[in-house]
């Protein structure tokens, strides 16, 4: 059927090249290394993580047909598209609140934010799965404000419970729309907690769960006891509280961020009005909890800044409904002066990637590279060759055996290695730590051969991830020879070291 909504051509087109634009730039960056990680999580389907519920790695299953496809295009796959289906719902539901170029604005501003389209929209993080449930989950919510007949009906409140349990199948923080959707309920509709609909909603919500209660029992309740853990420290920290502000400043874009702040306080001033002045109330309810939890965190322990992103979209309509009263454009000079920032920064972290003739953090041999942004993202195809010629060498010579693990201390490294030496050279790669370091190597080593009494291993240590292996080893294996360095060069300078050592003598 032909398409005759001029703004509905739009958001297609916005979609289609959106889409283009991360899927060609897919193969040009290596995956980070929370996405290698979570990469193990499709090795070994389970019902939970350490870490997350298991949604990403479904995801990443389904994406890279059952690991038969396996690239960073692939891999990368289901957050592009699933942020496709989120530009979508974001279309729709400002269209429901006010009108399409609403629906248009919003859809722009979902677009040009880093955090949306690229930190859960392009790299596979468990953001990626989250966002279609969390913007349907939206959706649902403002056709059960604007529609009265919604609210009697069956049929959607079951949706809005099931969206918003695989929400939190996706990550917890889901359930923060029940969270913001109950304040609203409490503030503006308090006959709907006499609607035994929500309820059953509810209920369908904490099934969706149940998953990853299962595992928790199995396991002891170990990810709610590390991460409780992550978040009881005392005292008052300011540096912490500042770099999540700066950081959703900065992962927001800071011109969306600035537009927000405008539309916030137009509205404070009157400028802004709603046909029905409960959506206002939907739109901070939705934001605000969230915010503040995260901030309250930040006051006392380190924070991440894309934890607090979900809590920015429903601002996004209020920044849209700003846009429609004030903007003469179909798409804003600001949100072109956006878009130009992200595509700039795509191509500019892509080219410092590839190119920049140094790394940008510590420059002492011993942790060359520490903290520098750009090795996460680089150099392990290009050492796995080299790893891949020295390996050769030593069977050739019976310095090693063919059967000869690779052994790890931590998940990073031990993402990158299992995903870009292990994997295509066919080699076992066991985790020998704690467990706190290793994370879900812990269950991989379970279906994993183990590494035999006398027996000899490879570790890698990379520079910039900088360990004390005498100190971590010399118990657990007779002898450690001395490393074979192996250098990354970029642009004919050396930005980190890889050392491989041979391990002998197993003490198992």
């Amino acid at each position: 059927m032909a398409l005759t909504n001029t703004y509905t051509r739009k958001i297609i087109l916005l979609i289609i090249i959106a889409s283009a634009i991360k899927l060609i730039a897919s193969p040009f960056l290596e995956l980070g290394n929370d996405e290698v990680y979570y990469w193990t999580y499709a090795l070994r389907p389970d019902w939970n993580y350490f870490d997350h519920p298991p949604m990403v790695g479904l995801l990443i299953r389904f994406t890279t047909f059952n690991l038969n496809w396996v690239s960073e295009l692939s891999i990368r796959l289901g957050s592009v598209v699933c942020a496709a289906i989120s530009t979508w719902f974001i279309f729709k539901t400002g269209k429901l609140i006010s009108n399409e170029r609403v629906g248009w604005y919003a859809a722009l501003l979902y677009t040009a934010s880093i955090y949306t389209t690229f930190i859960a929209g392009f790299f596979i993080l468990p953001d990626s799965p989250q966002m279609p449930f969390y913007t349907a989950a939206l959706y649902v919510m403002v056709h059960i404000i604007q529609k009265r007949n919604e609210v009697n009906s069956w049929s959607t409140w079951l949706v809005l419970g099931l969206l918003i349990g695989l929400a939190a199948l996706c990550k917890v923080h889901g359930l923060f729309l029940w969270v913001g959707f109950g304040l609203f309920m409490l503030i503006k509709r308090r006959d709907w907690l006499l609607n035994p609909r929500l309820y059953i909603a509810g209920i369908i919500s904490v099934l969706c769960l149940l998953p990853i209660l299962y595992w928790n029992i199995q396991n002891d309740f170990i990810t709610y006891k590390f991460h409780s853990g992550r978040v009881t420290h005392s005292g008052i920290n300011i540096e912490s509280f500042g770099r999540e502000l700066i950081g959703e400043f900065a992962y927001q874009n800071p011109i969306i961020y600035v537009l927000i702040i405008i539309a916030i306080i137009s509205f404070l001033r009157g400028g802004l009005r709603f046909r029905q002045s409960r959506v206002k109330v939907w739109i901070f309810s939705m934001s605000i909890p969230m915010l503040l939890v995260f901030w309250g965190i930040a006051l006392r322990n380190p924070t991440l800044p894309h934890w607090s992103g979900p809590a920015f979209i429903p601002l996004f309509f209020l920044a849209a409904l700003w846009l429609d009263k004030n903007a003469k454009r179909s798409v804003p000079i600001s949100i072109a002066v956006s878009f130009v920032f992200i595509i700039f920064t795509l191509i500019g972290t892509t080219a410092i990637v590839q190119f920049a003739p140094r790394n940008f953090g510590s420059q002492d041999k011993e942790n060359y590279g520490e903290y520098c942004p750009t090795l996460d993202l680089s150099g392990w195809k290009g050492f796995a060759k080299s790893f891949d010629s020295l390996r050769s060498k030593d069977i050739t010579e019976k310095i090693m055996k063919p059967d000869d693990p690779i052994i790890t201390n931590k998940w990073f490294p031990g993402a990158h290695i299992e995903f870009y030496v292990a994997r295509p050279l066919k080699m076992n790669l066991i985790g020998m730590g704690e467990l706190t370091d290793l994370h879900q190597f812990i269950w991989l080593n379970k279906d994993r051969p183990k590494l035999v009494n006398s027996g000899d291993a490879y570790l890698i240590v990379p520079s910039n991830i900088p360990l004390d292996v005498l100190s971590a080893y010399s118990k657990v294996f007779h002898v450690i020879e001395k490393p074979v360095i192996i250098n990354q060069i970029r642009s004919g300078v050396v930005v980190r070291y890889f050392y491989v050592y041979r391990m002998r003598g197993y003490r198992g």
